[in-house]
């Protein structure tokens, strides 16, 4: 593993680019989204003690569509590939942890797709203040908006009301 530090804003993953390294944030905030028409739209979002890589393109290391950013400047660790799966192979503790972190990760990927269909834009806004309780003041609000699927303005009324 390598210490590294991003600046808020840098660019971590292009789309163009195959992922072949995992971060583990000591500190900060990296975003992963995808270009829909040209606009961002917001994925997901890891903070201090959490995984972050582009799932497909890292374990099937082909190109997909999704950005990772730094929100704000973060601290991490950075992992390549081919030494994840020489941990895997000599310490299975760490392949036990990869399954439960990644029954985590999928959980919470369930919970949002629950919440995309079911819910009124305020439920959704609530769901998000859950979900990110830690961070969700720390995340711009266009991103809140494009994560949840509602416009800015939306967002606002909403937030208004509380």
């Amino acid at each position: 593993m390598h210490s590294v530090t991003f600046k808020k804003g840098e660019l971590i993953l292009d789309a163009n680019q195959i992922c072949t390294k995992s971060y583990f944030i000591k500190q900060g905030i990296l975003r992963t989204y995808f270009l829909k028409d040209g606009k961002e739209v917001s994925e997901y979002f890891c903070s201090n003690n959490e995984w972050v890589n582009s799932p497909k393109s890292f374990m099937q290391r082909k190109k997909d569509i999704y950005y990772i950013d730094a929100i704000e400047t973060t601290e991490a660790f950075s992992l390549h590939i081919n030494d994840l799966g020489y941990l895997f192979d000599h310490f299975p503790e760490m392949e036990r942890y990869s399954r439960f972190s990644m029954g985590t990760i999928f959980g919470h990927l369930m919970e949002r797709i629950t919440s995309m269909r079911f819910a009124s834009a305020k439920e959704k806004y609530t769901h998000f203040r859950e979900t990110y309780h830690d961070i969700y003041h720390r995340i711009p609000l266009g991103m809140v908006a494009s994560y949840i699927g509602i416009t800015q303005e939306t967002l606002s009324r909403i937030r208004a009301e509380k």
